[in-house]
């Protein structure tokens, strides 16, 4: 069975079709990068399959099961988190509340253990989240403020807070966007780092053609909304439908 199977979707706004038939498969650990023009649809599929957009056709299939209908923070318990292009931290909070934050999911609600003030469980979260600081190199700001930590820190941030929700499934949203060549090179290396320890697949949205290429198992092109390229990074690449995307008919 496939981890994400994405049949048929189709999506418009007010007249504009934002996706058109869009067929798409994710493997277990696999990294999937979706290249495309600005507006070619990418992120209206991940709104679609994290639930914050509802297709007007098709299915978006997580091991077996529609998610359409369902709610962002059901979709996100049942192991599909995300990041976002424009950051969504909380800036008047620490680095390491964010992360905690990241955990809400997995919090168990007991009134008797509020009561009771058992902190077992929370030192539980605590401990997972202080890994995945120190995983992504983040503990000279595990106190810090996300309003004053540099704008590379806090794209690991986002990256990290998807990732203390455990998912199975990890969809991100131009991580790379913005950063200096230096900070792109660390971001793609922490990324296949996170397939091989956590054994979580990756759907990645990336305008950088390179770190797209470095980082893909399979690629998959969109423009207007629909698929035109599927494959290898160096086949997609030398599809005339993408060249034209990308450079136009000239």
């Amino acid at each position: 069975m496939k981890l994400l199977e994405i049949k048929n979707l189709s999506i418009g706004f007010g007249g504009i079709q934002a996706l058109s038939d869009i067929d798409l498969t994710v493997e277990s650990e696999e990294i999937l990068t979706l290249i495309g023009p600005n507006g070619s649809g990418k992120t209206t599929l991940f709104n679609c399959a994290t639930g914050i957009y509802h297709p007007d056709v098709g299915e978006v299939l997580f091991r077996g099961e529609n998610l359409i209908g369902l709610s962002p923070d059901s979709i996100a318990a049942k192991g599909v988190a995300r990041t976002f292009q424009n950051l969504r931290l909380f800036n008047h909070m620490t680095v390491l509340d964010n992360f905690l934050l990241g955990r809400h999911i997995k919090f168990k609600k007991s009134i008797v253990q509020a009561l009771l003030r058992v902190r077992k469980e929370e030192l539980w979260h605590r401990r997972f989240v202080e890994e995945i600081i120190e995983f992504m190199d983040l503990q000279a700001y595990r106190q810090t403020l996300i309003s004053d930590c540099p704008y590379g820190v806090q794209k690991f941030v986002e990256i990290g807070r998807a990732l203390a929700m455990e998912p199975q499934l990890l969809l991100l949203d131009e991580p790379v966007a913005g950063l200096t060549s230096e900070e792109k090179e660390e971001t793609a290396y922490r990324i296949m780092e996170i397939r091989g320890k956590y054994k979580t697949a990756i759907i990645l949205v990336e305008h950088d053609l390179k770190i797209a290429s470095k980082l893909a198992d399979r690629m998959v092109a969109i423009d207007s909304g629909v698929k035109i390229a599927e494959g290898t990074p160096a086949d997609v690449q030398r599809s005339p439908d993408v060249i034209r995307a990308y450079l136009g008919d000239e």
